[in-house]
């Protein structure tokens, strides 16, 4: 059996209304399996049922997947590029200890969890000051008093 080892995208079918269907069902079971043309039945992980439940939600709304294969051991640039910085910017995470690492001879490797949980923690902080912004600008009543601009000049 070939393994697909590379980044590839999957188009929505034209048609939707069968992954619609298939979603309302896989939305219920908290677990699914696979049925092979032999009539054998596999039990899904929970993980793997779950990025199927994600993908035919995407493809329900029409919109395309991509697969991405990660290693759960990243390269300084690899960890950089899923969360969208500069390695210099990452690096700086690390000498700051925002993020666990381990070096092997000179070159640094981060566990994949680590950097998805400091991309999530990293989320919630930027909600939390976005929510205190929201509510500071709302008791000093900004909102009405940018609602309408003073001209310049």
């Amino acid at each position: 059996m070939p393994s697909a080892m590379h980044d590839h995208t999957v188009l929505p079918p034209e048609e939707t209304e069968s992954l619609t269907r298939l979603l309302a069902v896989v939305r219920e079971e908290p677990r699914g399996a696979l049925v092979g043309p032999d009539n054998t039945r596999l039990e899904l992980p929970v993980e793997a049922y779950r990025v199927l439940r994600d993908v035919l939600e995407a493809m329900a709304k029409g919109l395309a997947i991509t697969v991405v294969p990660q290693h759960t051991m990243l390269t300084t640039q690899e960890a950089a590029d899923l969360l969208g910085i500069s390695r210099p910017t990452l690096v700086k995470l690390l000498e700051k200890g925002d993020i666990p690492f381990e070096s092997r001879g000179r070159h640094r490797r981060l566990l994949l969890t680590d950097v998805l949980t400091y991309q999530e923690k990293a989320r919630r902080d930027r909600r939390a000051e976005l929510d205190a912004l929201v509510e500071e600008a709302g008791e000093h009543d900004l909102y009405t008093t940018t609602a309408t601009p003073r001209p310049a000049r």
